[in-house]
C-alpha cells in the first residue's frame, strides 16, 4: 500500500506539469481502455468483442485494449498517463480518487453488480471454521480484499496485511489461487467471477458466502467505468459515444444471456488463450447483474469499510461521480437518471 501511494504521488506531480489546453474532440483519437478478463467485466468483454463500442465511436476512433489482473494495476496505469479509461472495482477507484485529492479520475457509469463469492473446501461448512485457515483474494486493498476482511471482522476474526491474525489473508494472482486451491495449499478464496465458479467446478469447492446476500436488495457495485479527468475534459463527445456503446452492451447482456455468455467466453479465450468451461460460465452468470447505475451508496459503504480496516486514509468521496453524460444518454433513451453521491 505504501508503494502504491508513493508511486501515485510521483504520478500526480508529473501529470500536473502537463498542458491544460483542451485537445480537439473531432479529429482521429485513440482511447486506451483497460479491463479484466473476468466475467464481472462482461460489459467490457462483450462491448469490445461484438463491436458495440466501436459502432458508437465511429471510424475516427481506435480503441487500444489493455487487460489487468486487479484494479490497483489499472488505476496505476491511468494515473501514470498510460491509460485513459478503465473498468475497475470500487476500492481501487476510491484509492486513486482519495490519494489524488479528487483530481485524477471520475466514475462515469456503473457496469456490474454482484459476482463475488467466498469459496472454500467442502469440509468447511460454517464461518466459525475459518479460524486458522488461509484465504486468498486478488490484491491487497482491492475490492474483494476489503470485502473479505470486512466479512471476517463481522464474524469476530482479526486479520492483518502481513497474513497474520485469526485468518490468514493471502492476496495473489487469481490463476495462482486456483492452482493453490486445487493442490489444497489454501483453504478458500474470495474471488470475482469466473474465478469463484472455477474453484467450485474445477477445484471441488463450495460457496460459503455469496456477497450479494450481505447487501440490501442483493445489489452492490462490483465494476464501474472510470476515466481520467483530463481525458473527460478534452473528449466529452467521445466519452458520450463510449457510454452509448455501454448502454447498448448492457441492454444486450440483459436481453440475450446465452448469446452474451458465448461472446464473453470468446473474448476471454482471445485474451488468455483458453476458453472457460461452459459449466463455469453457466454457473457464474446468475451471480451477476449488469447495470449502468453505479450504485454509489454501496461504493461509499465499501470505502467506509476500507477506512475502518486501515486500508484507506480518508473516505470523503464528494465529487467522485461525474454522471452528466451518462444521464444525457439515459434521457435520450427515456430511462431515469441515476444518482451519484
Amino acid at each position: 500500500m505504501r508503494t502504491f501511494v508513493s508511486a501515485l504521488a510521483v504520478m500526480l506531480v508529473t501529470s500536473a506539469c502537463g498542458s491544460s489546453v483542451p485537445a480537439s474532440d473531432d479529429g482521429p483519437l485513440t482511447i486506451r481502455l483497460g479491463y479484466f478478463p473476468n466475467l464481472t467485466h462482461a460489459p467490457a468483454l462483450v462491448g469490445l468483442q461484438d463491436g458495440l463500442f466501436a459502432g458508437q465511436l465511429g471510424d475516427g476512433v481506435t480503441i487500444e485494449q489493455h487487460t489487468f489482473n486487479a484494479g490497483g494495476d489499472a488505476v496505476t496505469a491511468i494515473l501514470s498517463g498510460s491509460l485513459d479509461a478503465g473498468f475497475v472495482g470500487p476500492n481501487p477507484t476510491v484509492n486513486a480518487y482519495v490519494q489524488s485529492h479528487g483530481q485524477a479520475i471520475h466514475v462515469i457509469s456503473g457496469a456490474t453488480s454482484g459476482g463475488a463469492l467466498l469459496v472454500v473446501r467442502p469440509d468447511i461448512t460454517s464461518p466459525s471454521q475459518l479460524r486458522g485457515k488461509e484465504i486468498a483474494d486478488p490484491q491487497l486493498g482491492g475490492t474483494q480484499d476489503v470485502a473479505l476482511r470486512w466479512y471476517l471482522k463481522s464474524q469476530g476474526f482479526k486479520t492483518d496485511t502481513l497474513g497474520g491474525g485469526d485468518v490468514s489473508v493471502l492476496p495473489q494472482d487469481n490463476a495462482l489461487t486456483l492452482n493453490a486451491f486445487k493442490q489444497r495449499q489454501i483453504d478458500g478464496a474470495w474471488l470475482p467471477e469466473p474465478w469463484a465458479s472455477r474453484l467450485v467446478v474445477e477445484g471441488g469447492g463450495r460457496v460459503l458466502v455469496d456477497e450479494s446476500d450481505l447487501w440490501p436488495d442483493s445489489r452492490f457495485v462490483t465494476t464501474d467505468l472510470i476515466v481520467a479527468t483530463q481525458f473527460l475534459h478534452d473528449h466529452p463527445k467521445r466519452i458520450k459515444a463510449l457510454l452509448e456503446g455501454l448502454y447498448a452492451t448492457v441492454k444486450f447482456l440483459n436481453a440475450n444471456a446465452a448469446q452474451a455468455q458465448s461472446i464473453a467466453n470468446a473474448a476471454v479465450a482471445s485474451i488468455t488463450g483458453k476458453r472457460l468451461a461452459d459449466g463455469v460460465v453457466a454457473a457464474a452468470w446468475p451471480h451477476m447483474a449488469f447495470t449502468l447505475d453505479p450504485l454509489a451508496a454501496t461504493l461509499q459503504t465499501s470505502a467506509d469499510h476500507a477506512h475502518s480496516l486501515g486500508l484507506l486514509r480518508d473516505a470523503n468521496l464528494n465529487g467522485l461521480y461525474d454522471l452528466e453524460l451518462l444521464n444525457e444518454v439515459l434521457a435520450e433513451h427515456n430511462e431515469p437518471a441515476v444518482p451519484g453521491l
